[in-house]
């Protein structure tokens, strides 16, 4: 029987504030900052996340054969090439993308983070 529920997802990096942006403009939502060190992206769908920073953070190397990706994200969008478009613009980079007739894609949030854009 579970004892517990999950609260939130919390990803390290070296500015919060500016990652929670960029979470919010992909996924809605609003950067708070209620104590130093820590930002929640309040008022959007689906699961909570949170940004801890963390100076020495180290990016994930994706893929790696030596090493873990750690965790990734999955986003659901309508319109995988529009998509694209708008996280490129707002500071990701690409990490997997070249077979544009799979149903999802690979990028890197600007602190390093692989998440993927996933076609409905």
């Amino acid at each position: 029987m579970p004892f517990a529920k999950l609260r939130v997802v919390a990803l390290d990096c070296p500015d919060p504030f500016a990652l929670a942006e960029f979470y919010a403009a992909v996924i809605g939502g609003t950067p708070a900052q209620h104590f130093e060190g820590w930002v929640d992206l309040e008022g959007h769908d689906g699961t909570p996340l949170a940004f801890q920073e963390s100076p020495g953070h180290v990016p994930p190397t994706w893929p790696s054969t030596d090493g873990s990706q750690q965790f990734h994200l999955d986003l659901t969008v309508e319109d995988m090439d529009a998509a694209e478009k708008q996280v490129l613009a707002l500071g990701a980079t690409v990490l997997d993308a070249a077979d544009r007739n799979r149903s999802w894609r690979v990028y890197a949030d600007p602190a390093g983070h692989p998440f993927c854009l996933c076609a409905e």
